[in-house]
């Protein structure tokens, strides 16, 4: 087919792969435009078009796709469908009207459940036990168009945000190549209006860690942030990210640090930080860190 790709960070990079893979023709890669980024604060494209680049195909990268302009070089493509996966910006019906079959999207959640930005991170955090991959057609609503193919997976009970993405990424990938060579014969199936929630943006104010949490809440919040934008606490004026934990056994004070394994109490119960990382340093796992830390038991965490 020949198909329009948009999408933008590393979630949308083996989507795109695979489509190139299994022979379709890209008339265009759509991604938002390059961003100023590490110190020297200098533009950098996006993951999905480095890829899209060293790929050899012709890379678009709009500010907006409202003008007249730009949804007419979007529908002079001629498309027979674009495949859409974190993207950025929002189609305007112009541009969902355009492929010959319509707009595709990719969305890393279970709909309707975990509509919207966070789909991932909201899932962790919630404590879901499963969560997925659909194909959905898209429509002017956000994430409410009706689905055309799913599948399921497990959260695994110490996964991460990060390790979550990896494999919905790749399921996505799948999945797609398998509803464009199944088009003609799948049927869309619209969303139950039973069940909708919505995956809000994560907050920066979310991220400070807050210890009387119960444990388990805490600890799906910090597998949730991890690696972005990162669960902290403030120690001796140093901001701490936790990016990985497990739960344990314990009491105490909210915050006390129970042992030299960095066991802390939580509001009930308590968790095991397993891997840390200082403001301006790389990530540790627990022990390395403590070797320069050294949080000595009764000690309460900021």
């Amino acid at each position: 087919m020949r198909i329009i790709f948009m999408g933008t960070p590393e979630f949308s990079v083996p989507v795109l792969e695979a489509l190139v893979e299994d022979g379709h023709e890209i008339a265009a890669v759509y991604c938002q435009p390059p961003r100023p980024a590490g110190r020297g604060k200098k533009d950098r494209p996006s993951p999905v078009q480095a890829r899209a680049e060293a790929l050899g195909l012709p890379v678009r990268h709009p500010v907006t796709l409202k003008t007249p302009e730009a949804q007419a070089d979007f529908a002079a493509l001629g498309a027979d469908v674009a495949v859409v996966v974190a993207y950025g910006l929002i189609l305007p019906q112009a541009v969902l009207n355009a492929p010959r079959r319509g707009c595709l999207n990719i969305h890393a959640s279970l709909l309707p459940r975990w509509r919207g930005a966070a789909p991932i991170h909201r899932a962790i955090m919630a404590g879901d036990e499963w969560t997925g991959v659909c194909i959905m057609q898209m429509e002017a609503g956000l994430d409410t168009g009706p689905v055309l193919l799913c599948e399921e997976t497990q959260i695994g009970e110490s996964e991460t945000t990060a390790q979550l993405h990896d494999r919905l990424s790749a399921m996505g990938a799948g999945l797609i190549v398998t509803a464009l060579g199944r088009l003609d014969e799948l049927r869309a199936t619209p969303q139950p209006e039973a069940g909708v929630t919505y995956a809000a943006k994560i907050d920066k104010g979310e991220s400070r860690i807050d210890w009387t949490l119960p444990a388990a809440e805490l600890d799906r919040r910090i597998r949730g942030l991890s690696p972005f934008p990162g669960a902290w606490f403030e120690q001796d004026g140093q901001r701490i990210k936790v990016l990985a934990s497990e739960l344990a056994d314990g009491s105490g004070a909210p915050g006390e640090v129970l042992d030299a394994d960095l066991r802390v109490a939580c509001g009930s119960g308590a968790i095991r930080l397993t891997r840390l990382q200082r403001a301006g340093r790389g990530a540790q796992d627990a022990p390395d860190f403590q070797r320069g830390a050294q949080y000595t038991p009764g000690l309460r965490l900021g």
